[in-house]
């Protein structure tokens, strides 16, 4: 493969460190350390590793994947009417509360269709059960709506290449971009999709995404593992035609699709940001990179690697700050020798530390359900590991689950563990310090009185509207102080979306009869930054 000269001026990006190709360094030549720069921490059940409950942490994502390819969770079935699909998704947002999480992730793409109407793709089947039959309102509006009511976060999840989960074209709609321009697309391994090598292809479904982040309040773009699509025995991919045409340069085909999958992460991200710099870009891939015995910068693994199986250099995007987070699916359970969570969960905490980018960990509790993790502590203990990792100094932001339908289930009882256990509290979506930060102030918290069986709380945010708070975050101590300490993360009742008007409510509906408490109310933008708290208003006994 020829190469251009890199610019030999270092340029920082977005984050503030040194990119790796701008300082002329290779990301696939450069290594990260792990293993050395800190001792692992012991899981719980070693020697040595804390039985104690840990703390609970103020700031860390909690989230779920809510998936809608062939009906998995949303809507549950193909068919349901308008009404009975928008209430079964209230139904995964009060899941989602009913085990704090702060974040969902939906996927709104899972064919090259779309769960809004889109001037690029047709109505997605799993929808009406009918492609392109629009199904009576816009789910899309509808999920952002909803989940910001309930101030969760929403990352809309798309699935760049996969055009349908059959390969006759015919069953597509005439106006599907795939019959329009059939040169677009190839099959593979039972499954339509588009050919990532092409150039006008990439074009397109870019154009497809940006106009969901154009036209709807998202909070981010999702993409999860489906790059080139997983190798099929006795199958080849057939782009032998493509890299005929467009591999000039390219001396093998696995670095032209690798090259094929960077220009279209790098591009998208750039575009996303240019169009909205607020709305978050991460990626969830397979959970290994490479391993040791493949390339001295991998894991200490020996599963499949996603850099020569889906040709996805997901170590190269974190180290070149082109995602605001990663979001490795490391569904493996501790001590499985090809795939150890202790081992990879430090690997991938290393890789994302040396640019910044937030980690957030993909946890499989479809395995608890199936029963491949066999100890009912399994999660609750991989959230230990995390944390203490994150104490250590290797940061780990957070959790996401998959997929939704299995957190109501708690197979095993295993989701209740890691509610008691590590989400007994609140917890709100750590802030990126990169991302554009809005000077909220303070609020004016005005009184705390007691109403029935709560305390209602009552504040201002007077304001210009471009200081305005996106929510609020309500904090209470015990006893009749003068201060709350914002920083404890036992202090936080729960965070609530700004209401329309300048006075802003909340009713404290745990606060127990017969007890003093005082409260704090501080801002947050819609990136989570925070302000520092209002005056102190207390509550007698």
């Amino acid at each position: 493969m020829t190469t251009t000269p890199h610019d030999p001026t270092p340029r920082l990006d977005r984050r503030g460190f040194l990119t790796l190709a701008a300082a002329g360094v290779a990301a696939s030549a450069f290594t990260v350390t792990v293993g050395t720069l800190h001792a692992a921490p012991a899981r719980a059940g070693e020697a040595g590793a804390s039985t104690a409950a840990l703390a609970p942490r103020k700031r860390e994502l909690r989230a779920m994947w809510i998936s809608s390819v062939v009906n998995i969770d949303w809507p549950s079935r193909t068919g349901l009417g308008a009404d009975e699909q928008r209430d079964e998704f209230l139904h995964w947002l009060d899941v989602a509360e009913r085990f704090r999480l702060n974040a969902v992730f939906v996927q709104v793409r899972p064919t090259a269709d779309a769960f809004w109407p889109s001037p690029f793709e047709p109505w997605s089947q799993y929808l009406t059960g009918v492609q392109g039959q629009d199904p009576g309102y816009d789910p899309l509006a509808f999920i952002v709506e909803e989940a910001h009511r309930r101030n969760l976060e929403l990352h809309a999840w798309f699935n760049p290449y996969r055009v349908s989960m059959q390969t006759d074209p015919a069953q597509l709609v005439p106006e599907h971009p795939a019959r329009v321009h059939p040169e677009w697309v190839w099959a593979y391994g039972g499954k339509l999709y588009f050919d990532p090598g092409l150039p006008e292809v990439q074009e397109h479904i870019q154009q497809a995404i940006l106009h969901s982040v154009e036209h709807y309040d998202l909070d981010g773009v999702h993409f999860d593992d489906y790059f080139y699509p997983y190798p099929v025995s006795g199958q080849t991919i057939p782009d032998e035609a493509t890299y005929a045409a467009h591999g000039a340069g390219f001396d093998d085909i696995a670095d032209w699709r690798r090259h094929n999958v960077d220009t279209f992460v790098h591009s998208i991200s750039e575009r996303i940001k240019t169009l909205k710099p607020w709305v978050k870009f991460g990626i969830s891939p397979f959970g290994i990179w490479r391993n040791r015995s493949s390339d001295p910068a991998g894991s200490e693994t020996g599963g499949s690697q996603s850099y020569d199986l889906q040709f996805a250099d997901t170590r190269r995007w974190v180290l070149e700050g082109w995602l605001d987070y990663i979001n490795p699916q490391i569904y493996w359970q501790f001590g499985l020798a090809v795939a150890d969570y202790a081992a990879l969960v430090p690997w991938w905490a290393d890789v994302a530390a040396a640019s910044g980018t937030h980690l957030y960990i993909g946890e499989a509790l479809y395995k608890v359900t199936s029963g491949v993790f066999t100890d009912p502590a399994e999660l609750s203990n991989h959230l230990a590991f995390d944390r203490e990792l994150d104490a250590a100094g290797r940061p780990v932001h957070g959790n996401v689950y998959f997929s939704a339908v299995h957190v109501p289930a708690d197979p095993q009882g295993s989701m209740s563990r890691v509610l008691a256990e590590h989400y007994s509290r609140p917890a709100i979506v750590p802030a990126m310090e990169w991302l554009p930060a809005t000077a909220v102030r303070p609020p004016v918290l005005a009184r705390a009185t007691r109403r029935g069986a709560g305390v209602e709380l009552q504040w201002s945010d007077a304001v210009p509207p471009s200081r305005r708070a996106t929510s609020f975050a309500v904090y209470r101590a015990d006893g009749a102080g003068i201060a709350v300490d914002v920083e404890d993360a036992a202090n936080l009742l729960g965070t609530v979306r700004a209401a329309s008007g300048v006075v802003q409510r909340f009713v404290d509906e745990t606060a127990a009869p017969g007890r003093a408490y005082r409260y704090a109310v501080t801002a947050l933008d819609r990136v989570w930054n925070e302000s520092a708290p209002s005056a102190v208003k207390r509550v007698a006994r």
